[in-house]
């Protein structure tokens, strides 16, 4: 008799309808504003573990991506835990699978939770800024990667006249050191931003 999982061993969970209806209802201002285009999609894994990490322009960046990516695929967000005191806006975003991480520490349940999303073969966003425009690329990623043994596509997102652009690139491999890994991501997100 085998002994039961303990109860924190799991995916964070989704709520696939609250999901679904957050990335619908954030489609409409992307598509009032303008448009979106994507590309780069052959880059996204459609099964298995990986991370998508790129540029932080606005506080739409995690829904454009969402809606950028295929389907039936869900990504889940490393989000600021700031967001996580609104009860609604928290309800929302925690129902949509994503969870909290403290900026200003080395949070470790947010690295323990991230790593669940990756053994469960899941779809992980995080921005290495750390902030909108932050410019100054943190090795949370890099280390995330390497301890889950998943590969980073690393996206680029720009808004320019209306448009909104989101390129996918070329998965990294989870290996190398933390450094070396932070500094490939980085210099693969300004290349898909300036491109």
């Amino acid at each position: 008799m085998t002994a039961p999982a303990p109860k924190d061993a799991g995916i964070i969970p989704i709520n696939p309808f609250l999901y679904n209806l957050v990335v619908f209802a954030t489609s409409i201002p992307m598509h009032l504003q303008g448009r979106l285009r994507v590309e780069g999609l052959e880059h996204v894994p459609l099964s298995g573990r990986v991370i998508i990490a790129g540029n932080h322009v606005t506080a739409l960046d995690p829904f454009v991506i969402a809606n950028a990516i295929p389907r039936p695929r869900r990504i889940q967000f490393m989000a600021k835990k700031e967001i996580f005191r609104n009860p609604i806006i928290g309800g929302i975003v925690r129902g949509g699978g994503s969870f909290p991480v403290d900026r200003q520490s080395n949070d470790v349940g947010a690295i323990r939770n991230a790593i669940k999303v990756l053994n469960a073969e899941g779809m992980l966003g995080i921005f290495p800024e750390g902030t909108r425009g932050g410019g100054e690329m943190n090795g949370g990623v890099a280390l995330i990667a390497l301890r889950g043994k998943a590969p980073i596509v690393p996206v680029g997102l720009r808004l320019h006249r209306r448009v909104w652009t989101v390129r996918f690139g070329p998965p990294l491999p989870p290996q190398g050191t933390i450094k070396t890994l932070t500094a490939e991501l980085g210099e693969a997100i300004q290349q898909l931003v300036t491109a």
